[in-house]
């Protein structure tokens, strides 16, 4: 078998996808006489400064010879990539090898690419060590997600679906015509087996994409079957093609267990930790709160929920200093920006100045270690007075709606979590 690994041939300006190129090129192998067994869509690390908005790398499992694949590759993507962009830098792996039988040290490499900041001279010795071949343009830097979708099938145990609509390329540009009442009806019935189709608070139709690429809309699942039916259900301008592929997306594949004195720029993690102090909204409606080490360590991280994140920033707000947490995201300039928390534990009381019982008002210092006094009535309190917090937060797990979401974040409604959810829709 033949495995064909592509990535970045799109641009956050002019538009593009990836996915749309390895669908024209599975169109093409079959053109040829080739058989595509499965498509694969891999989120990489979410932090890759070059990356477009999702991150995705692409790979064919077929039947062809490697030569005549890595032929038809660079037939479809020499017209199609936007290497105009000079942030673009399109790459193709080949590989003549059984999907089960990838090298450790590719399928290694597919998991650092998840989950660490590679570079292309890391790809192309690794490349040059298993013998695979491999052509980049404008570069060539896309030969690092391309190898590491290569090893995708043997990196990683935990698959989901998409089923990609795609619009005719002229239209590219072009306000997208979707029937949104048949989206919100199509989600309504296939959820929880397909997700994150809409934000039914923000009244958003999160599958349909922003970008000028090609895709009218993404539906996303845990069932083929059930993405390809809510698909069919909704109604928009005409569809030129669309592909099925497995996917990483909504896993948390990206995230690694760490301690706040051992975190590093650029990587995604979940950490325990206790809150410190109360959660400031600073300007633009960005919330922050410092999070310190569980044992009582002199360690410490900012962490923050950003406006985007929307009714999210309220759960954050309803956290308080001595509350302990599990908090993941990925930790850019030194504060981790929140994707999901848990509530481990919740404070339930505060000391606070006792309240005088005969007019009402708050006692005042009777001096240092000498308890509190009414100036007005003349009572007396030995030291603080103990009350219970009304807390609107409950134990369990937390995460951004899904207008926020990022591709590889694992939507609750999944479940296999250690704790009660709280899912957002």
């Amino acid at each position: 078998m033949t495995i064909v690994g592509l990535d970045d041939t799109d641009s956050r300006e002019r538009g593009m996808c990836t996915t749309y190129l390895a669908t024209r090129l599975a169109e093409a192998i079959a053109d040829a006489g080739g058989r595509v067994h499965r498509k694969l869509l891999i989120r990489l690390n979410p932090a890759v400064e070059h990356k477009t908005r999702g991150n995705a790398a692409l790979a064919l499992h077929v039947d062809l010879d490697p030569e005549r694949v890595l032929d038809l590759a660079a037939a479809e993507l020499e017209p199609l990539a936007e290497t105009g962009d000079p942030r673009t830098s399109p790459g193709v792996v080949v590989a003549d090898v059984a999907p089960d039988a990838i090298p450790d040290p590719v399928a290694n490499f597919t998991r650092r690419a998840i989950r660490d900041l590679l570079e292309p001279r890391d790809a192309l010795a690794l490349v040059g060590d298993v013998g695979y071949l491999h052509r980049g343009w404008a570069g060539g830097r896309g030969r690092i997600g391309a190898l590491a979708a290569v090893g995708a099938w043997a990196a990683l145990d935990e698959w989901t679906y998409e089923q990609i609509a795609y619009r005719r390329f002229d239209r590219c540009g072009t306000p997208r015509k979707i029937d949104e009442a048949s989206v919100f009806d199509a989600a309504e019935a296939f959820y929880p087996q397909a997700w994150d189709t809409v934000d039914r608070a923000e009244a958003e139709p999160v599958c349909v994409p922003n970008a000028p690429g090609p895709i009218l809309y993404g539906i996303r699942g845990d069932d083929p079957d059930a993405v390809s039916e809510l698909a069919d259900r909704i109604e928009s301008e005409p569809i030129e093609r669309s592909a099925t592929f497995l996917t990483n997306q909504g896993t948390d594949v990206h995230l690694r267990a760490g301690a706040i004195d051992d975190l590093r720029e650029g990587r995604a993690y979940c950490v325990d930790g206790t809150v410190v102090t109360d959660p400031e909204t600073r300007r633009g409606g960005h919330v922050f709160f410092e999070l310190g080490a569980p044992d009582g360590a002199d360690a410490s991280v900012d962490c923050v929920a950003f406006e985007p994140t929307k009714r999210f920033r309220d759960r954050v707000r309803g956290l308080s200093p001595g509350d302990d947490v599990t908090v993941c995201g990925e930790v850019t300039d030194g504060t981790l920006k929140l994707e999901k928390f848990a509530v481990r534990s919740l404070r339930r009381q505060t000391e606070t100045t006792p309240t005088c019982d005969g007019c009402g008002r708050s006692m005042k210092s009777a001096g240092r270690d000498q308890g509190y006094r009414c100036r007005d009535c003349g009572t007396s309190a030995s030291g603080p007075e103990t009350v219970e917090l009304d807390r609107d937060l409950a134990i369990g797990w937390y995460e951004v709606p899904p207008c926020a979401r990022r591709h590889i974040a694992k939507p609750l409604v999944r479940g296999g979590f250690d704790a009660p959810t709280h899912p957002e829709r």
